[in-house]
């Protein structure tokens, strides 16, 4: 049973940083695409940013690009998302995923997800 735990969340001032693990159990992602999304009350899930399984090609949404990173570790199965210089606007829970087919920008590309983790910026 693959399963993902998110960590890392909490409450910051806008221009804090936060950093988010994915631990990954159950299977190896190495060779899997991984995936960072957010949802924030009333909205519908969004992209944030996705990795290669080599770690070699990221993507990222427009309104992170520049402020967040996305890394992983394939020996500790894990996946990383820095995020620098935050905004109220980037409050959200947020999710990370196992990428199996299509788009990395889509939701429905991805096939295994975690419970998340809330983020909270305060201006």
């Amino acid at each position: 049973q693959v399963q993902l735990v998110e960590s890392g969340g909490g409450l910051v001032q806008a221009g804090g940083s936060l950093r988010l693990s994915c631990a990954v159990s159950g299977r190896s992602i190495s060779s899997y695409d991984m995936g960072w999304f957010r949802q924030a009350p009333g909205k519908e899930r969004e992209f944030v940013a996705s990795i290669s399984w080599s770690g070699g090609t990221t993507y990222y949404a427009d309104s992170v690009k520049g402020r967040f990173t996305i890394s992983r570790d394939n020996r500790k199965n894990t996946v990383y998302l820095q995020m620098n210089s935050l905004k109220p606007e980037d409050t959200a829970v947020y999710y990370c995923a196992r990428r199996t087919t299509g788009s990395s920008y889509y939701p429905t590309s991805y096939d295994r997800w975690g419970q998340g983790t809330q983020v909270t910026v305060s201006s």
